[in-house]
């Protein structure tokens, strides 16, 4: 038997106000798109913003179906979307934000397993690490350096 000890190393910003300028702008447009969020069931929205290597920023928002697999993540819809708009360009840095509508939320709410494969898909396709930012809807901002810190052994293509 081998043992494997997986580290994942993150960073940890104590408010929106302590993000670098540029972090915080695509921040922002993570809250605005978390304002379009359809969540008529669970009242949990969710906002992603995505800095592409041309400067282009796509958002996307969580959008809910009464048949709840049918709805799609904020993060996916984002991904998607950039990748279908821009299929050349690199995802260079990805923020989100997330806010329930029952309670407050500040403590930092990363992509959901659907999601981090989807990112996942990205940086293998592009071959670079993405910056993945993601808070509540107030407190402390989680910085990943690379979805292989959120997804240490992930599954992609080389495997089929």
């Amino acid at each position: 038997m081998k043992t494997i000890t997986i580290v994942a190393v993150f960073e940890v910003f104590d408010s929106f106000e302590k993000l670098p300028i540029e972090v915080q702008h695509l921040m922002e447009k993570a809250f605005e798109a978390r304002n379009t969020a359809y969540t008529p069931y669970s009242k949990f929205k969710v906002g992603a913003a995505i800095l592409l290597d041309n400067k282009e920023i796509i958002t996307g928002s969580n959008q809910e179906n009464a048949s709840y697999p049918s709805g799609l993540c904020a993060e996916r819809t984002a991904i998607y979307y950039a990748g279908a708009k821009f299929p050349e360009a690199k995802v260079e840095r990805i923020a989100i934000s997330a806010k329930s509508m029952n309670h407050h939320l500040v403590i930092p709410i990363p992509p959901c397993g659907a999601c981090r494969q989807a990112i996942s898909e990205y940086e293998v396709k592009q071959e670079t690490p993405i910056e993945i930012y993601f808070m509540g809807e107030g407190g402390k901002v989680v910085k990943s350096n690379s979805l292989k810190d959120l997804l240490p052994l992930g599954f992609d293509g080389s495997y089929l």
